[in-house]
């Protein structure tokens, strides 16, 4: 079958010689400097036609893989009525990434940032009987959220085009088979875009549900982290490490002691008066969980990651306290906060699984100028609720065997989660059993993020001279480059449509009035994964082959290099 030739003096295609004054990453300064996108507003985007054939490949192997395990496609609407994200909370969860909006009439809508709800109400309608099960269900569609700062270019816009699908089963065995079922076909996913990446343990947070994995891509410009060990198989999101609570045990504890620590409301001012580690004091951070004050302990040479806390808590709302919440408030003593006696006022106190009962602490005492030590928990205070809250270092122990934990950033581009029956609760999902009695649907959720894997191949795989693209995605296989001469240009044409006949993508420089040098510096920019050369041996019928990816250059006749591209 024939593929498309395209030449670029009939191609839209304005390259960039310097780097986007507001661009930070690399995928961003290529993108844009290779023409692939172009910058509409803040976190907007347009998909020139190089852009727009790479966001295709990258669909069209996502839709593959999604089909083969048995997945229907479906397409959604982007504009969504409030009313289903009212009934399961996230209308209001969202907050401010949500965008919403008022048709002529007056009737509230949002842009979808995802769609359970709606998924869940569309098997509602057209499912009745375990028979119609299992259902997997996908999408590949615009999402909307109003993110804050959008930045990165495409790998953290105002919108994104994303597949999400969805599991629907009768039972939980049922809901692991359909998670194991895409855990697999995303692996294949990647395998084919040519990216490296990583299976990690995630949160699931807002979305609810148990089991929950990310898979991430290594690289510079990725704003997670995740853990891994050296010594054996573990991975995990940072926010999804966790360490294992000890109770310790010894000889009796001397009883509590107030002292006069003036001048001393940091852990670093109080550690150098008392002359003691950072790591033997106790720091109490309040916070706001849905308007109420809460305290989390952790250890004093450790910081709470907030991020981390927020998802334990999710959905609920958390944020630092401010000034004017310490008014009226006595017992609460900025710089000063112990977590004894926090009880006695209701204040629900939160703590890293490192103040472990049995442990003793220097702390605050709860009064200005004054800290406590021989504070000893289950004794002079308790833990509401253990969360492992603190920011993971490097060389924190790994939960399944001990080892130093080692730390990298990384990008986000797919997440599952076993839901579980959250949107199916909430919308009665309820189908007919094989006992004849009604039976809860189980759901799962499964996203890739489809631009987000087109940024993320970009910062894998450039190197200095541009984009470099796996086979499988770029926006063609061969790039021929016309040196400069009409005799030259008239051959790069011919061997182009040959290629072309025989089923190569192929894009043909046979641009006038522009010199070979640029011409070559465009062929490395735009990342094309071979270069076929029509310079000085075209006379005597010979060009040179270069692979974009390692370097390697050899001049052979032209039917040659037709024989060997279309093998």
């Amino acid at each position: 079958m024939a593929a498309r030739v395209q030449r670029l003096s009939r191609s839209m295609l304005k390259t960039l010689r310097d780097d986007p004054a507001d661009a930070e990453t690399l995928s961003h300064k290529l993108l844009v400097r290779a023409g692939y996108v172009r910058r509409t507003a803040a976190g907007i985007w347009t998909w020139l036609p190089l852009g727009k054939q790479v966001l295709d490949n990258v669909s069209r192997v996502v839709r593959e893989e999604m089909d083969a395990i048995g997945a229907q496609e479906v397409l959604l609407p982007a504009l969504l009525p409030k009313e289903p994200y009212e009934a399961s909370g996230r209308y209001e969860e969202y907050g401010q990434l949500l965008f919403r909006l008022q048709d002529r009439k007056g009737a509230e809508l949002a842009l979808g940032p995802t769609h359970e709800e709606i998924f869940t109400q569309v098997v509602k309608d057209q499912c009745t009987s375990y028979k119609d099960m299992p259902v997997i269900l996908y999408q590949v569609q615009t999402k909307y959220r109003d993110e804050a700062r959008p930045r990165s270019g495409v790998l953290r816009g105002r919108e994104f085009l994303m597949k999400d699908s969805y599991s629907f089963d009768v039972s939980d065995e049922e809901l692991a088979q359909s998670y194991a079922l895409h855990r697999a076909a995303y692996t294949r996913i990647f395998e084919r875009l040519g990216l490296d990446y990583r299976i990690v343990s995630a949160v699931s947070g807002a979305m609810g549900g148990s089991a929950s994995e990310e898979f991430l891509a290594p690289a510079a410009a990725g704003e997670d982290t995740f853990a891994d060990c050296p010594n054996c198989d573990y991975a995990a999101n940072t926010e999804a490490v966790t360490t294992e609570l000890t109770t310790v045990e010894g000889a009796d504890q001397p009883p509590l002691e107030e002292l006069d620590t003036p001048d001393t409301p940091t852990i670093d001012t109080l550690a150098a008066y008392l002359n003691v580690p950072a790591s033997a004091t106790l720091k109490n951070l309040l916070v706001k969980v849905d308007g109420e004050i809460v305290a989390v302990g952790v250890p004093g040479h450790r910081e709470v990651d907030l991020g981390k806390l927020g998802e334990h808590l999710a959905p609920a709302e958390v944020e630092l306290v401010t000034a004017e919440d310490f008014v009226d408030r006595p017992e609460l003593v900025r710089g000063y906060v112990g977590p004894q006696g926090l009880a006695e006022h209701e204040i629900r106190y939160l703590a890293d699984p490192r103040v472990a009962p049995g442990t003793s602490w220097v702390t605050g005492a709860n009064k200005e100028g004054k800290h406590a030590r021989n504070v000893v928990c289950g004794r002079d205070f308790t833990v509401d609720q253990y969360l492992d809250v603190v920011v993971v270092e490097p060389g924190d122990p790994c939960p399944k065997c001990g080892t130093g934990l080692r730390l990298d950033r990384a990008i986000e581009i797919g997440h599952i989660f076993q839901l579980g029956r959250k949107y199916a609760d909430t919308f009665g999902l309820d189908v007919l059993g094989r006992d004849g009695k009604p039976v809860r649907v189980t759901m799962g959720s499964y996203g890739i993020g489809v631009s987000r894997a087109v940024a993320a191949l970009a910062e894998q795989t450039a190197d200095e001279q541009g984009l470099c693209w796996p086979e499988e995605i770029a926006p063609a296989d061969v790039h021929v480059v016309a040196a400069g001469k009409a005799a030259q240009i008239e051959l790069a044409v011919e061997v182009g449509d040959k290629l072309g006949a025989a089923g190569v993508r192929v894009l043909v420089d046979d641009r006038q009035g522009v010199s070979p040098g640029v011409k070559f510096t465009d062929a490395e920019l735009i990342g094309v994964p071979q270069i076929l050369i029509v310079g000085r041996g075209a006379p005597k019928g010979l060009v040179e082959l270069k692979d974009r990816r390692s370097g390697e250059r050899v001049e052979l006749p032209v039917e040659e290099a037709i024989q060997r591209l279309t093998r």
